[in-house]
């Protein structure tokens, strides 16, 4: 009879033993959701960076402080072509004069001509496109960190992130801008005040919908109205 009830009792402590392994089992697999969940999915890119993967940043700050020369008239229009289509897009000279003046410039250096869109965000939803390094007109592996050279103040505005806005990606230096670019997918708020809004897309917008990682611009021109 006492073997009979040793027996039941060992059988009850193994059942109870292994109903706590199942249920820390089944902790770790929620704890390892919650941490997938609350920092993102990784960098398309795979950029040496340890900003944020879902900012539009540039791992390496550029070289020296820049002021363009161009004066700016008010009426110019970027003008993107790319391997699926068009895109153009209004500056906000008045908000963020030194941003637009230098990516004109480049534009009519021929700066732009042959980079790609290097880092294109759409899940786990629509954020951005991104491009305007130099480095990824020959697939360098370090994509992602180059520029022109040379660094822009910050010109922070009051100009939200919507669909189609145009903005300069930085590093962790607020004065970090030089010629890496982004467009908007959907609305950023979180952005907001945080990167230089220097345009608005106008024509092409389903063009900004429909890029992918590695198509590129043909040409960046600016033309008037």
């Amino acid at each position: 009879m006492r073997m009979k009830s040793l027996r039941m009792l060992l059988v009850v402590l193994t059942v109870v033993l292994l109903a706590s392994v199942f249920a820390l089992q089944g902790c770790s697999t929620a704890a390892d959701r919650s941490i997938e969940v609350s920092y993102g999915t990784a960098d398309e890119t795979d950029e040496p960076t340890e900003e944020p993967a879902e900012e539009p940043t540039i791992p390496f700050e550029e070289d020296a402080v820049h002021t363009p020369s161009y004066e700016i008239q008010g009426n110019e229009i970027a003008v993107i072509t790319t391997n699926r289509g068009v895109i153009k897009f209004e500056f906000f000279g008045e908000d963020a004069p030194n941003h637009v003046a230098a990516f004109i410039e480049l534009a009519q250096k021929g700066f732009y001509d042959g980079t790609k869109f290097h880092r294109v965000v759409r899940e786990p939803e629509p954020f951005v496109i991104q491009g305007g390094d130099p480095l990824s007109k020959t697939d360098d592996p370090m994509v992602g960190t180059g520029g022109p050279g040379y660094s822009l103040a910050a010109e922070f505005n009051d100009h939200k992130h919507l669909e189609g806005t145009v903005s300069m990606a930085r590093s962790q230096d607020p004065d970090s801008a030089g010629s890496q670019f982004y467009i908007c997918l959907a609305p950023q708020p979180f952005l907001d005040g945080q990167y230089t809004v220097f345009g608005q897309v106008t024509e092409g917008l389903d063009i900004v919908q429909a890029i992918m990682q590695g198509d590129v611009m043909e040409s960046v021109t600016i033309e008037t109205e």
